[in-house]
């Protein structure tokens, strides 16, 4: 049963949460954004989407509640319902806004507003404000400048897409993503805040069930390949046999997800690519 998620809600005395109002397959009921931190100058986590006067305007009403305002703002990765409002509050604000972000090189970072101060994080900064001492780290895997954002006074973790409330993550990079689950698994937080979807109350488990899923997957792809008899197959192939009880419309987009774990696979050297196949290296061995 999906938990309804409020346009605003105070989680505790320092987080605040601002639904970004535009729910959709991806984004479940909405980017959830954090503004975090006691006194009248807080941070903001993530910026919803561009010209998304809905959320703007639950913004506004948080920030005049709680005669506050808005002069530092964490992005968690390039995703444009995480980064797509920033201008939009950038310029709601009477102050300058100084913006961090990792660096992006896939290709490089669209330009930060012009009135904002850009200051480009480095994994294992330290930002702080007032209630509120915040440690980045830097977890590729969803995109390359993803980034999850721990909040020290709580052992609390903002997972950006990472990990999400409900339901799984996309990732570009497998291989990095995995390394980033299990980075998150030893920072051993109390509770996960997400980019969407409720909160994770029981963050060890979540995170293992995310681990295990992927692992199981892997062990799925890994038999089908070792069994075939035609020694090479292509993504399709394999999420013909692993997929059975998924209906064929989404098969393309299985195929995606397959070819993600081949190539996690590939750079762990466990299988052999030859143009569009791919066969175990035990089976190589034997042709």
């Amino acid at each position: 049963m999906t938990t309804l998620i409020p346009k605003i809600t105070v989680i505790g005395p320092r987080i605040i949460r601002i639904l970004g109002c535009n729910p959709g397959p991806m984004t479940l009921q909405g980017t959830n954004t954090y503004l975090i931190g006691t006194g009248n100058r807080r941070v903001l986590l993530d910026t919803g989407e561009d010209k998304n006067e809905d959320y703007l305007t639950s913004l506004m009403s948080v920030l005049k509640q709680h005669n506050t305002t808005v002069d530092k703002i964490i992005i968690t990765h390039w995703h444009m319902d995480h980064i797509g409002g920033l201008s939009n509050i950038v310029a709601a604000m009477e102050d300058q806004v100084s913006v961090y972000k990792f660096p992006r090189i896939d290709p490089e970072d669209s330009p930060m507003p012009a009135t904002a101060i850009y200051i480009p994080l480095k994994h294992q900064d330290l930002i702080e404000t007032e209630g509120a001492t915040l440690r980045v780290h830097h977890t590729p895997g969803h995109t390359t400048d993803h980034v999850v954002v721990e909040l020290e006074e709580e052992a609390a973790v903002f997972s950006g897409d990472c990990i999400l409330g409900e339901g799984t993550t996309v990732f570009e990079d497998l291989h990095s993503y995995m390394a980033s689950l299990k980075l998150i698994l030893g920072m051993e937080p109390k509770v996960i805040y997400p980019g969407h979807g409720p909160v994770v109350e029981e963050p060890q488990t979540k995170i293992n069930q995310y681990i295990n899923h992927r692992n199981q997957r892997e062990k799925q792809i890994m038999n089908t390949l070792n069994s075939s008899i035609n020694k090479f197959l292509t993504p399709m192939e394999l999420v013909k046999v692993i997929y059975k009880e998924t209906p064929e419309h989404l098969h393309l987009v299985a195929v995606g997800n397959v070819l993600n774990h081949l190539k996690k696979l590939l750079k762990d050297k466990q299988v052999v690519q030859q143009g569009d196949t791919w066969c175990s290296v035990t089976m190589k061995g034997q042709l």
